[in-house]
């Protein structure tokens, strides 16, 4: 499997491509953005690991023009910078996750070994729930026939709960539907995957389909009643 490391600091890139290629990796690697940006889209790399301050073009560019190319390789994102917005902001892009520095090397490749298992493994069949129509195939979300844009977390949360509509669908089932369960992730995660999704399918339209649960997790719901009246 061939990982794309993109880091500006040496020290930093030489560690992850040492660690990387002593597990059996073969890494290829760019010390800025647009040299990283020719290469990521020159070759097939099972996952990129990708830090936010590039000289030439800054992470975000980066990963903005490689999914605007119709590139779907998993993305890990580097960055210092822990606040919900820039957190967000990765995600919305493109970004399939995201590791604060300082950050273990093995809890690195753990989320690499997660994000390219996901890759390959997730699927499922056209799904229709109610005015929500998800394409696995196409990676597309409709609602009210209106083209939805989502990242690939927020597919995979949606599409979790829409297949469990009308019932609770536990936290800890989420994580393990978006993540995976064989590493850890921040305690707020999950919930600003919710408040990003929310945003898309949600906010533009005039009823919601996702609602929380107290103390549980999470509800698709196509239509308003009682029951809903515990969320919020």
């Amino acid at each position: 499997m061939r990982i794309l490391v993109i880091e500006d600091e040496p020290r930093m890139l030489a560690l992850l491509s040492k660690g990387l290629y002593e597990h059996g990796f073969a890494v290829m690697t760019a010390a800025d953005g647009t040299t990283g940006l020719e290469i990521a889209t020159g070759y097939e790399f099972g996952s990129i690991v990708l830090d936010i301050g590039l000289p030439r073009l800054d992470g975000y560019g980066l990963l903005q023009a490689l999914r605007a190319r119709g590139r779907a390789t998993p993305v890990l994102m580097l960055t210092a910078r822990d606040t919900e917005d820039d957190i967000i902001r990765g995600l919305d892009l493109g970004a399939d996750d995201y590791l604060t520095k300082p950050f273990s090397f093995m809890e690195l490749l753990a989320r690499l070994q997660s994000i390219m298992r996901t890759k390959q493994s997730r699927g499922i069949e056209k799904i229709e729930a109610g005015e929500v129509v998800l394409d696995s195939i196409q990676h597309s979300v409709t609602r009210n026939n209106r083209r939805v844009n989502l990242t690939r977390h927020e597919f995979l949360l949606l599409s979790c709960l829409v297949r469990g509509a009308g019932s609770c669908v536990q936290r800890r089932t989420l994580v393990e539907c978006v993540w995976g369960g064989d590493y850890p992730i921040g305690p707020s995660a999950l919930d600003v995957l919710v408040n990003s999704l929310r945003n898309k399918i949600d906010s533009p339209f005039e009823s919601r389909v996702i609602h929380t649960v107290r103390g549980s997790g999470y509800m698709f719901r196509t239509a308003t009643s009682e029951a809903a009246e515990q969320s919020v």
